[in-house]
């Protein structure tokens, strides 16, 4: 542990290091923003050496990429706060899209995930098998009883990825003109929501449900 630099106040452990480090490079990335914050900016910032900062983080794009995950880590939080009181699947899938896309854009370390192109949570690399894991896991946050709704593990993942994806193009693409809460509100709720609202499938048959007063699968009437 380099005794020289930080202030006068050397770091006590590893851990504290790297998050120092992680810390600072937040502020130059505040002032000069994520394209022009160089490691000897973050180095200056800690009033140490480059190869100081080498010892804990091997790339800029490495810290960056902290400052980032430890942005979404408290957006969850704040999400699942948002989020509680709403046990239903659709409504609480609807509102947690709705509380990401009108959130991420104003938030300087979780939209970093947009700029970095190996990014797992909602940048390019947004479809790949660990951003669905993550996905899954904010999802299992959520207060949603999902094994009550029908949803198990497997339906979980999937909802994950197709979360994820569409997350990633509306916020990477938005509409021209941008959609208005309302709108982008009923886009969910007529193309969303419904697939969480079907009842549960039991032994992978086709849900039966009532349309125009006959029974019928998955909306194909049954009588003939």
């Amino acid at each position: 542990m380099a005794h020289h630099g930080w202030g006068g106040r050397p770091p006590a452990t590893d851990a504290e290091a790297r998050q120092r480090i992680v810390d600072a490079t937040a502020r130059c990335i505040d002032r000069h923003g994520v394209a022009k914050t160089t490691l000897s900016d973050v180095a200056s910032e800690l009033g140490v050496t480059r190869q100081t900062v080498y010892r804990h983080f091997a790339r800029i794009s490495d810290i960056v990429g902290e400052v980032a995950a430890q942005g979404a880590e408290s957006f969850v939080d704040r999400l699942v706060a948002h989020l509680q009181g709403v046990a239903d699947p659709a409504e609480a899938v609807v509102e947690g899209m709705m509380f990401c896309v009108r959130t991420i854009p104003d938030e300087p370390r979780l939209s970093l995930l947009l700029q970095l192109k190996d990014s797992s949570a909602f940048g390019r690399g947004a479809t790949a098998a660990d951003a669905v894991a993550y996905g899954a896991r904010m999802l299992r946050r959520f207060p949603v009883d999902w094994a009550a709704a029908g949803v198990g593990e497997d339906d979980l993942m999937g909802l994950a990825e197709v979360i994820m994806r569409l997350l990633t193009s509306l916020l990477q693409h938005p509409s021209e003109p941008p959609h208005d809460d309302d709108r982008l509100r009923a886009l969910l709720e007529r193309w969303l929501a419904p697939a969480l609202r079907r009842p549960p499938v039991p032994g992978g048959q086709p849900a039966e449900r009532a349309v125009n007063g006959s029974t019928s699968r998955d909306g194909w009437a049954a009588s003939r």
